[in-house]
């Protein structure tokens, strides 16, 4: 049974702490917020007791693993601080995306979960579902072969006012990214367009060219300027073999092989399913669990920091991009 916490108590921070109630291999013992208000009303709630001060929980508690749901400046930028105290109290910890609006601080956070030994992952929890392990069993049966292309698509609405131009593709994009690499594995070069739609001050769309390293080439169009509708999430994988394609992350695959007219289909059932999108964070965070409840070896968990620097790293290489008008990018030369 692992003794788990969660630093941060918004929105995100209560969806962490009732998957940690639901999780059987789980104990919540803790929660906290630098906000009063907020550490009081997830503790009542979850019937925990809640702190002010990430130090004061962690030296009080002791937890085997932490959740680190911060904010801050581009939605990232609280991240560090408790990642790293929580790693130096030796804690396990998963934090939220983006990794970091820092690509020197992620570093340093995925640096410093290395050389203590400990498990540090990322909720990159839009592959996390039924649907994108079978278009993985897919891919590992053979089914598509020979990496050629990736298509991906995610437009969430959104239009409250936001840190920077750049907002947008650091806060969501970490989900794109992160499903192409899982799939066809790391970008080598980038070359990215946006555009600022009418009355924003942010790069709201986004069109992104990407080079694998494997020689596949992608493409991810990004947005917050189309309302939320069905589906609002798809990827789109093709080899040598064949392709398939998932949508909305949890409600369906298809295969379509290319030696036949027949496809195959993966549709997520109406009872024992996945009900909305709280059901992700669930799988995301009980199969952290799980992995540390069962040893896994840091450098084998699934979703994990390295990869969410590795996606970060992607998307700072497209607003390099952007800057240069659309120049490509090396994604191994972006460091900042």
């Amino acid at each position: 049974m692992q003794r788990c916490c969660v630093i941060g108590m918004g929105h995100i921070g209560n969806i962490h702490g009732r998957a940690y109630k639901e999780c059987s291999e789980a104990a919540l013992v803790g929660v906290c917020d630098r906000i009063p208000e907020r550490a009081k009303s997830a503790g009542e709630k979850l019937g925990v007791p809640y702190f002010y001060s990430a130090r004061e929980m962690l030296e009080a508690l002791k937890p085997d693993i932490c959740s680190v749901s911060t904010g801050g400046f581009e939605y990232a930028s609280d991240h560090f601080e408790p990642t790293i105290e929580a790693l130096e109290m030796g804690c396990h910890v998963l934090g939220e995306k983006p990794i970091s609006n820092n690509l020197i601080e992620a570093q340093t956070m995925v640096d410093t979960a290395q050389r203590l030994k400990l498990c540090y992952g990322i909720d990159l929890n839009h592959r996390f579902t039924p649907a994108a392990r079978q278009a993985k069993k897919w891919q590992k049966e053979g089914r598509i072969g020979e990496l050629l292309f990736c298509n991906m698509a995610l437009w969430i609405g959104r239009d409250d006012p936001l840190d920077t131009p750049y907002y947008h593709l650091k806060a969501l994009n970490p989900h794109s990214v992160n499903i192409m690499q899982y799939f066809c594995g790391p970008v080598k070069e980038v070359s990215c367009f946006a555009l600022k739609a009418e009355n924003r001050e942010i790069y709201s769309t986004a069109s992104v060219n990407m080079r694998f390293s494997s020689g596949a080439v992608g493409h991810l169009t990004s947005s917050y300027d189309i309302k939320r509708g069905h589906p609002m999430e798809r990827c789109e994988v093709a080899g040598v073999n064949g392709r398939f394609v998932f949508e909305d992350m949890w409600r369906e695959a298809t295969l379509y092989p290319a030696e036949s007219w027949l496809k195959e289909v993966y549709t997520n059932p109406v009872f024992g399913g996945f009900e909305g999108f709280y059901d992700t964070f669930r799988d995301r965070i009980h199969s952290f669990v799980k992995q540390i409840e069962q040893g896994v070896k840091p450098s084998d968990i699934d979703g994990s920091g390295k990869e969410g620097l590795e996606a970060s790293r992607v998307i700072h290489a497209a607003i390099r991009s952007i800057k240069e008008n659309g120049a490509v990018v090396n994604v191994t030369e972006v460091k900042e």
